[in-house]
Parts: C-alpha cells; structure tokens; sequence
C-alpha cells in the first residue's frame, strides 16, 4: 500500500473524506511559501480593504509548521481510535498527505511520534505500519494502569474535599455525551481528559504524564477485532459519573469498589 504513488493518494471528487477528523484547513497553503510577487499584491488589496497588515508580523515558520503537524497528529490518533486506520496494514506518508491536503512532511513527522508511542512502526522505504495488538497487550496495559491509578485514587479519596471533586462534573458529563452518540475518538478524548484531571489532583506530573501515555494506547483497537459498541460506552461512561458521585459523598468503600471494577474489566 506503502508506495507513495499519484494514484495512491489519489481520490475522486464525490468520494467521502477517508479520515473524518482530518484538520479542515490544512490544504490553506502557509504564508511562507507565497511567492513574494502575491505577498505584494495581497498585502495592496488589504490596505485597499483597510485592513493595516504592517502591525501584524508574520508567524514564524516553526510555530505554524508545528500546528499542522499537531492537527495531523490529532487526526492519526482519532483515526487509530475509530479503526480507520486498519492493524498491520502499511500506510504512505505522501498518500495520507494527500487525503489531509498537506505536504507528506508533517505526516511523517506526526507518523514518527506514533512510532515512538508504539502506535505504528517504521516499515523502511515504504511507510508506517499499524501496530497489529492482541487481548494479551490490552491486558497487560489495563493491569499496569490499575498499579498506578488505584492507589492514587483511593489516596486522593481520603483527602480531597468534596467541592474539588465537584469541579471535574462536567469533564464526566463529556464522556457520558460521547458514548451516547457513540462517538469513540470523542470519548477516547473525554476519557482521558476526566483521568487526567483526577490524578492532577495528586499534584505529581510525572504521574500524569506516564499514566496518560498508557491510557492512550489501551485506546487502539484489537487486531480484527469488533467496534467499541455504544452501549459498552455508555457503561464505562458511567462508572465514571458513578465515581465522581461517590467521591463527592466520601463514601471509601463504592470508591474502592468503583475503581477496582472500572479498571478490573474496562479500557478507559
């Protein structure tokens, strides 16, 4: 699949957008690579518009280069997420780039923090490859999540005060929103941005920061495997609001027994 072609990339113009959540200005073309001789001529017009273009300098290249690469990486790891991207098949960075509407150099950087994730690998003169997962791997990351998140969790159970708790309803309302349309890259988000914000609370970024890392790769989808289905979504979701609601109260023991349940069989 991996060879970089015209025809590869290529993709008839009643056809439906591969990957939905594909950033939708990213085919724009950067100020940077105007030619000088149009900059003129822009810059005529908007003066003539009264538009004063001397008082906004130009972005610098890094910082725009950078968006586009984090809005394509945005939309790899959506497409991971809702199986767009298929385990063990091979994809081209100049293909991709043609279905985003950019150059194939911000795919394949964002296809390179992938890899350094785990989430795809490098297949040498043809592309990135999906990392094909079984049950085992899901397992095993579901297993080290529960050995860093429980003892936090009760930890924070003990000594956090109600209202603090109270602050996170609505990033638990997220999740229950998303699984209700059964929207899976918008709950992977809304999922990990609720755990994210109770292990802040344990005031260790380290923590969060390895947490979230490996809450995002039990996010893949299996090898072959079925779609999350919705009501599977609506279930993890609310265990999250029956969490939240259980933290608020102080109750120890539905805390410990939500938490140990949540992870005991649930990839969020």
């Amino acid at each position: 699949m991996e060879q970089g072609s015209a025809r590869e990339g290529a993709r008839p113009a009643n056809a439906p957008e591969a990957f939905p959540h594909a950033p939708g200005n990213a085919a724009r073309v950067p100020q940077d690579r105007v030619p000088e001789q149009a900059r003129g001529r822009q810059g005529e017009e908007e003066q003539a518009r009264g538009e004063h273009t001397h008082s906004e300098p130009p972005a610098p290249r890094a910082v725009r280069r950078h968006s586009v690469r984090g809005q394509i990486l945005d939309a790899l790891r959506a497409a991971l997420v809702d199986g767009e991207l298929v385990p063990g098949q091979v994809y081209s960075a100049p293909a991709l780039g043609a279905r985003f509407g950019v150059s194939a150099t911000p795919v394949r950087e964002a296809m390179q923090r992938l890899a350094v994730e785990g989430a795809v690998e490098v297949v040498p003169n043809r592309g990135f490859r999906v990392t094909e997962r079984g049950p085992r791997e899901l397992a095993e990351l579901a297993e080290v999540r529960a050995l860093i998140e429980v003892p936090v969790m009760l930890s924070l159970a003990r000594t956090v005060p109600a209202h603090r708790w109270s602050v996170l309803r609505p990033l638990a309302e997220a999740t229950v929103a998303a699984a209700a349309v059964g929207d899976r890259a918008a709950y992977a988000e809304s999922d990990r941005a609720f755990h994210r914000a109770v292990l802040t609370l344990s005031g260790n970024e380290q923590l969060v920061t390895i947490a979230d890392e490996l809450h995002r790769r039990s996010q893949w989808p299996l090898v072959a495997g079925p779609a999350t289905r919705r009501a599977e979504l609506l279930a993890d979701a609310a265990e999250h609001t029956a969490l939240l609601d259980a933290l608020i109260a102080q109750d120890l023991t539905v805390v410990q027994a939500l938490v140990r349940e949540h992870f005991a069989g649930a990839d969020g």
